[in-house]
């Protein structure tokens, strides 16, 4: 039958669920927030089915359940650097999230850099977790090599997620997250799993032709969105968020995992920037100005992004989560049998 439970709830229970794998608190407490919130925000794709990659990475000894993460010492400027610690990169965001702000409100503009760990959750709740500070933040990081570059036939590039947000007075931020392959890779694991085909374009098989056959798109490589332009940004991030903060791109990763069935280890670049620095001594105020664009575009009968995550969010608060019963009925196996539920 299925199940109607609380976030919080879901949280704690999620939450067990690591801990009975051996998993510390600071590690199952920061995996469970951003899976719940998954959930919570209707975002099946990032909620509790990735629990089971999450554990799967834990058995084979990819990623370090009982890390704690490091504040690395610094001069007091605008980069801050987290050391994961071969953790969840969760944990240590969260770690690195205070230094950020205060950094960000002093500077104007601060960036958190973690490296050495592993990341395969959304972006926006990282965003969300600044624009409740009222700052605009930027987010991006590799992923593990699987979707091939504008005209190319084989995976290089990674799925490699962007997100913004902006902050807002009263109400919901604007927020965007969203790969930059065509699809999240977790949308083609659903569809294979629901034994459905794929929508035209949003990957060729490792025949370079293009397929809407998930198995065979798995076995191939996904689209970078937008043709050369998805491609280009994707690179950006390989430069940005790999590169350029020492740590894994995409090929990388994949040679150091040898699979995609585990979450992808690297690094992970978060900018905070602080509207009013930004604006200062000029006329207007930054915030209003927004707000006038937003009206502006909703004027149009647009709609803002994340909208539907936000009323799906305000729905599971007053009425909680539903969860089928294979949902619900998985939950427990792994609550009671832990790792053993792994392959």
């Amino acid at each position: 039958m299925e199940q109607t439970i609380t976030i919080d709830a879901l949280e704690a229970k999620v939450t067990a669920i690591f801990r009975r794998a051996g998993m510390n608190d600071v590690q199952s407490g920061a995996l469970a927030r951003v899976l719940t919130a998954g959930e919570r925000d209707a975002c099946k794709s990032h909620g509790i089915y990735r629990i089971e990659g999450a554990l799967r990475t834990l058995k084979a000894g990819k990623v370090a359940g009982d890390a704690v993460p490091r504040l690395l010492p610094d001069d007091g400027g605008a980069l801050v650097r987290v050391d994961a610690q071969g953790g969840f990169s969760n944990a240590a965001f969260e770690l690195g999230l205070p230094v950020l702000v205060e950094r960000a409100r002093a500077l104007g503009l601060a960036a958190l850099v973690v490296n050495d760990g592993t990341h395969f959750t959304a972006l926006w709740p990282e965003v969300e977790a600044l624009t409740e500070r009222g700052l605009a933040a930027l987010v991006m990081c590799p992923s593990y090599a699987t979707v091939a570059p504008a005209g190319g036939t084989t995976p290089l590039l990674g799925t490699n997620p962007f997100a913004f947000g902006w902050p807002r007075p009263d109400g919901a931020p604007y927020v965007f997250d969203f790969a930059t392959s065509v699809a999240a890779r977790g949308e083609i694991e659903l569809h294979r799993r629901a034994g459905t085909p794929l929508p035209e374009g949003w990957a060729i098989g490792a025949d370079g032709q293009p397929t809407t056959d998930p198995d065979a798109a798995l076995a191939g490589a996904m689209l970078p969105f937008g043709g050369h332009k998805g491609s280009a940004i994707a690179t950006m991030i390989e430069l940005l968020a790999g590169v350029m903060i020492g740590d894994r791109t995409s090929p990388d990763v994949l040679a150091h995992l040898g699979s995609t069935a585990l979450a992808p280890q690297h690094g992970e670049l978060i900018l905070a920037l602080a509207p009013e620095r930004f604006a200062a001594g000029r006329a207007g105020d930054p915030v209003a100005r927004a707000e006038a664009l937003f009206a502006a575009i909703e004027a149009q009968g647009a709609r803002l992004p994340s909208q539907r995550r936000f009323a799906a969010r305000a729905q599971h608060r007053a009425q909680g989560i539903t969860l089928s019963a294979s949902e619900a009925g998985q939950l427990d196996r792994f609550q009671k049998h832990g790792l053993d539920m792994i392959a």
